[in-house]
């Protein structure tokens, strides 16, 4: 995937998530605006409700009275009589006295007439004895009001002048203050698009993640093909002229060429062999194929065969290794093969990145019960960019369409793994034309 893809993709990405959000706001503002206007068709419909309520209440309760008056020969105007006192309590002034059970019989009557459904409670003051009688709660069932004796109401209180005789009705499922209509419970609807937002944000970072982390994989598979194509055939082309220059030669007459072509072959076949085990090895280390062969080893005396073997290998070259041996415990439980490869790759990393004679520097130290070795190196070191992904699987410093330094990007990897199957740790510190040191620290025992 190259740059020009990515981008389209991020831009691509960005424009979607910009759409989406649109598209959402658009939505919740249309959701609020409807809400709002339900809100105000509700609070009107339940004005007018009132409106309806109060008017046919004044109505039955006139009629009511109309009939106490007709009874009692009383001309007397009925409008002024009527008084309601809360949206759902009316008090009704009359000069006689009033049978409870032919009060509730108009009532009834006159409430099913109009169609006030509702349940209701009246009660009787009598001015002449001072005693206020309250009847059971009246209950709408059906068709038809019943009395329920066994539900209990309580009626508002008020202090009336008791100067007159006069009947109160309470209508108790009747909401007796103005409640605003509450909007529907729950969280904001802009807490549930900062969800989404949030969501999206998270899968669309992923997403490019992922897409780098691809991208800059391919990159590392392509290089780890050159440089295995470039590794393999150096080998492959000096196998095949030393086996077509020992079929030309006479081996009667030049057995000394034979000699030299032959054991070439061997040791190109050789190298080949060895690069091909590398691979092998870091795939069984992947796979945690590799069973670890752990015993006593002397890492002091290990350093020591390293350096002999160095100074006896780089002896035209000028190379040279230097031991700070202060470990005071230097015998460890590892696996001496591959500790030892894990040394020679560092060594011979300090070799290969050299454009001088590698002055190398092997110390050893203890940290609390931890063994320490740091290998520093004269190199051309590494810069700061390349340093965190130097233990990366098949990563190598690019080096453009140059081959000059030879490796699969392997080695610090198998270098990685094995500290880690040791439960140690390796990092490493550099400095661009000064030189890299690479700090292993390995328990000491078998922790």
């Amino acid at each position: 995937m190259n740059r020009r893809t990515i981008n389209a993709v991020v831009v691509l990405g960005i424009v979607s998530v910009i759409c989406i959000l649109f598209i959402q706001m658009m939505s919740i503002n249309k959701t609020a605006a409807l809400q709002e206007n339900n809100i105000l068709i509700q609070q009107k419909q339940d004005s007018l409700n009132l409106v309806y309520f109060t008017d046919r209440t004044r109505i039955a309760l006139r009629n009511v009275l109309h009939q106490i008056r007709t009874d009692n020969s009383d001309s007397s105007d009925v409008f002024e009589a009527v008084k309601q006192i809360d949206p759902n309590y009316f008090k009704v002034d009359f000069n006689d006295d009033l049978e409870a059970f032919q009060l509730e019989l108009w009532l009834k009557r006159e409430l099913y007439d109009q169609n006030l459904h509702h349940d209701f409670q009246y009660a009787i003051y009598d001015c002449f004895d001072s005693v206020t009688t309250y009847s059971a709660l009246i209950r709408y069932s059906g068709s038809e009001f019943r009395v329920d004796s066994t539900t209990e109401v309580e009626t508002p209180h008020f202090d009336f002048e008791d100067i007159d005789h006069y009947f109160t009705v309470y209508f108790p499922e009747i909401s007796n203050e103005s409640k605003p209509i509450e909007k529907s419970e729950g969280y904001s609807p802009y807490m549930y698009l900062l969800i989404i937002v949030i969501l999206m944000l998270m899968f669309f970072g992923y997403a490019m993640i992922v897409i780098f982390k691809q991208k800059r994989l391919s990159e590392i598979k392509t290089d780890f093909i050159n440089n295995m194509t470039h590794e393999l055939k150096t080998p492959i082309s000096t196998i095949g002229l030393s086996s077509e220059m020992i079929i030309r030669a006479d081996a009667a007459k030049d057995p000394e060429k034979i000699q030299k072509y032959a054991s070439l072959i061997f040791k190109e076949n050789k190298r080949l062999e060895n690069q091909v085990e590398r691979v092998l090895s870091v795939a069984k280390l992947d796979k945690r194929e590799i069973t670890l062969k752990k015993e006593a080893l002397n890492i002091h005396e290990l350093l020591e065969e390293v350096k002999d073997n160095f100074e006896f290998n780089q002896n035209e070259a000028g190379g040279k290794i230097n031991l700070n041996l202060n470990a005071e415990k230097h015998t460890i439980n590892v696996d001496p093969v591959h500790i030892s490869n894990v040394v020679y790759n560092l060594i011979d990393n300090a070799i290969k990145y050299c454009n001088t004679s590698p002055q190398i520097t092997l110390s050893t130290s203890n940290d609390r019960k931890k063994f320490v070795l740091e290998v520093e190196d004269n190199g051309i070191g590494i810069k700061r960019d390349d340093l965190k992904m130097i233990f990366d699987k098949f990563y190598r410093v690019p080096t453009g369409n140059l081959h000059d330094v030879k490796g699969f990007g392997l080695g610090l990897y198998y270098v990685k793994l094995i500290i880690a199957e040791h439960n140690g740790s390796v990092n490493a510190k550099s400095t661009v034309g000064k030189g890299t040191t690479f700090t292993i620290q390995l328990p000491i025992g078998d922790e």
